[in-house]
C-alpha cells in the first residue's frame, strides 16, 4: 500500500505517510462496548456491483486486502454465509505476527475463528476449513437442520451452534449465541443475503465499505440483499480513505 489519506486532509503537513498494519488496526480498532459489536465488510463498484464473475476478488486492490487482513487479525471470530464459504474458497483464518502482541492482550485466540451461516449444512465438511482450522469452526444453522448432516459437521471437527427454528438462522440470535461463547468483536464478510439478514434483524453496528472506482454494469448483487426494511436504517460517516481513486469508508450506527 502506497498510501492512504484522509478526504478532509488537505494540506501536505497533515498527510499521514504510509499505513503501516499496527497503524491501521489502530484506526480500525473495535469500540469498547459491553456488549458484541457486529462489523460488516465489504466491496462495491461505482455502480453497486458487490462482485464480478461471482466473485469480490476482481473488484479488490492490493490496500483492499490490507483492510480486510487487519479487520480479521482484529475479531474474535468471522462471519460467513454457507455460498460465500463455498464461491470465494474460504480457508481457516491464519495466525498473523503483526497482531500476535495486540490479540495476546485481549485475551483472543491466536487467529480468529470462521463461522459459517447455513440451514441446509449443505457443505463440504472435509475441507481444511472444517478439519485443520487453529481454532475450530462454528457452523451456525436452525434447529430443523438435518440431524446426520449436523452429525457429519460435528464429526469433522466443527463446533455446531442452534441459532434459530426451522432451517433459518435467526440474526439476533446468532450474535447472542456468538457473544455467549466469549465472541463480543465480530466481523461478517457478507455474502449480500447474509448481510440482508443481518440489516434486516437490525444487529449490523459497523459497515466497512471499500467503493472501487471500476464500473461493471450487468446484474451482479448489491453489498446487501433479501427483503428492504421499513424505514432506512441511518448511519452516521467514521472515517473515510483514499488510495488511487479507492474510497475506504467506515459507517456506524448512530
Amino acid at each position: 500500500m502506497r498510501r492512504l489519506f484522509p478526504v478532509t486532509d488537505l494540506t501536505a503537513a497533515e498527510a499521514p505517510g504510509e499505513w503501516s498494519l499496527d497503524r491501521l488496526a489502530d484506526a480500525y480498532a473495535y469500540p469498547e462496548t459491553e456488549g458484541p459489536w457486529l462489523r460488516a465488510n465489504m466491496v462495491s463498484t461505482l455502480d453497486g456491483a458487490a462482485q464480478h464473475d461471482g466473485r469480490s476478488q476482481p473488484i479488490s486492490c492490493e490496500s483492499d486486502m490490507r483492510i480486510f487482513g487487519t479487520l480479521r487479525g482484529l475479531a474474535d471470530v468471522v462471519i460467513a454465509g454457507a455460498q460465500t464459504v463455498r464461491q470465494e474458497g474460504y480457508r481457516p483464518a491464519r495466525a498473523r505476527d503483526a497482531f500476535a502482541a495486540r490479540r495476546a492482550a485481549a485475551g483472543q485466540t491466536v487467529a480468529p475463528a470462521v463461522a459459517v451461516v447455513s440451514g441446509s449444512l449443505d457443505l463440504d465438511f472435509s475441507l481444511p476449513l472444517f478439519v485443520s482450522p487453529m481454532v475450530p469452526t462454528l457452523v451456525l444453522t436452525g434447529a430443523g437442520a438435518p440431524p446426520d448432516r449436523i452429525e457429519t459437521a460435528r464429526k469433522a471437527g466443527a463446533e455446531v451452534v442452534i441459532a434459530g427454528e426451522g432451517s433459518r438462522v435467526d440474526p439476533a440470535r446468532a450474535v447472542r449465541e456468538l457473544a455467549g461463547r466469549g465472541h463480543r468483536r465480530l466481523l461478517t464478510e457478507g455474502g449480500p443475503r447474509l448481510l440482508g439478514q443481518f440489516v434486516a434483524g437490525d444487529v449490523l453496528d459497523e459497515l466497512c465499505l471499500t467503493v472501487a472506482p471500476m464500473l461493471t454494469a450487468g446484474d451482479a448483487q448489491r453489498i446487501a440483499g433479501g427483503p428492504a426494511v421499513a424505514v432506512p436504517k441511518r448511519f452516521v460517516l467514521g472515517s473515510l480513505l483514499e488510495e488511487d481513486g479507492f474510497l475506504f469508508s467506515r459507517y456506524r450506527r448512530p
